[in-house]
Order: structure tokens, then C-alpha cells, then sequence
């Protein structure tokens, strides 16, 4: 008799259940990752839409810890020419773990954008570039726990947020932010450890409880 009512339950339910969206799924079944005392959320909202976690690593530069990065999409991207074609918006997320200064990593994002770019491609990420560039030498330090977004919406642009802040104009070609994902996931990427974990090659240990 129980089990009867079990799967009546359950054939009941069924039809609601599969009519919820994905996004619901994902959101309570995916945990949050928490990497060098910096937690990602398995979901963040942008444009009035909901982006996942595709993965989260650390940089590393001289076995010295840099910082945090969490790549966010619509759905789920395994290669870097998923993510570079993947629609909808897009946001990279970082945390600092230790200070440097703003100058130099605005040369080091301009060289590895430079690198990884297709040929003849850069001249395109000039003017969004220059505008990176003046936005990190404005702060020019950034020090430990500071963090930024850089995000993405189809139609409208890039915009970088300090600090949940806004510190950009809107970057409006729209090859920019594309090229500058290619930092990290293009072919000489600035870190192959961190290329993969970004592409959820490499899953960090979810969260299981609070510090």
C-alpha cells in the first residue's frame, strides 16, 4: 500500500517537477566553490538572466598566489571555443589574493590579449583596451580582497565593476570581451592550470560549511 502511494506520488509530481526551469535545478544542486578563503556562487544574475558556474581556479605566477578567477555562462562549456561562442552574457569574476600593482597587470592583460589574439584581430580590442588600461592605472594598486567583474551582454557591451562598482565606460566592440577571455583560454594562455579549471576541467571541493 505504501509503495503504491509512493509512486503515485511520484508519477503525480512528475509533469511539475520536469516544467521547472534548469536554472531552478542547477541553483539547488549545485554547490558553491570556495578557493583560497574566496567562496563562488553556483549562479549570479546579469541582464535579468541567470549565469552558472563553469569553473574557478587560481592564478599563479611563480608559485606566488595571485588571485581567484569564476567564469559564468548560461550553460555549461568544456572547450575555450564553446565559451568564445557560447550566447547570452557572460561575466569572469576575480578576487585578489595578494596586492599588485594595477599597472602592471593592466600590461600583462594587454600582452596576453595581444598573444592569444587571431591574426589581425587586435587592432580591433584597441579602443577597449586603452579604456582598460586607464581604469587600472586610476587605481593604480589593488590590494588583497579587492575584486572585479568584467561582464558581458550581447547588444550592449563589456563593463568592468571594482568592488561591485561600476569603473568603466561601456566597452562597445563587440570582439572585445572575446579577445579578452583569450587571456585565459586562448592557446598561450596565462595559466594552463587555471585555463582548465575554468573550464571545469579541474573541479576545486565544494563548500561544506562556513568558516
Amino acid at each position: 500500500m505504501i509503495r503504491r502511494l509512493a509512486l503515485f506520488t511520484l508519477a503525480a509530481l512528475a509533469p511539475l517537477l520536469s516544467s521547472l526551469p534548469q536554472t531552478a535545478w542547477a541553483q539547488a544542486a549545485a554547490p558553491a566553490v570556495e578557493l583560497a578563503g574566496v567562496k563562488f556562487p553556483p549562479t549570479v544574475t546579469l541582464a535579468g538572466g541567470t549565469l552558472q558556474l563553469n569553473g574557478a581556479g587560481i592564478r599563479t605566477r611563480f608559485v606566488v598566489r595571485v588571485y581567484t578567477a569564476g567564469l559564468y555562462l548560461q550553460g555549461k562549456a568544456s572547450t575555450a571555443e564553446q565559451v568564445l561562442a557560447a550566447p547570452g552574457p557572460k561575466r569572469l569574476q576575480v578576487h585578489m589574493l595578494r596586492e599588485i600593482d594595477a599597472n602592471e597587470l593592466g600590461r600583462l592583460f594587454t600582452r596576453g590579449m595581444q598573444d592569444n589574439a587571431p591574426p589581425g584581430q587586435f587592432s580591433k580590442f584597441v579602443p577597449g583596451t586603452l579604456a582598460l588600461a586607464e581604469l587600472f592605472a586610476a587605481r593604480k594598486r589593488l590590494r588583497v580582497g579587492d575584486h572585479f567583474s568584467i561582464d558581458f551582454v550581447p547588444g550592449t557591451g563589456t563593463r568592468v565593476l571594482v568592488n561591485g562598482k561600476p569603473e568603466s565606460d561601456l566597452i562597445t566592440e563587440p570582439e572585445f570581451f572575446n579577445g579578452l577571455l583569450r587571456i585565459w583560454l586562448g592557446n598561450k594562455p596565462a595559466d594552463e592550470a587555471l585555463k582548465d579549471a575554468l573550464l571545469g576541467k579541474a573541479a576545486p571541493a565544494p563548500v561544506t560549511g562556513q568558516n
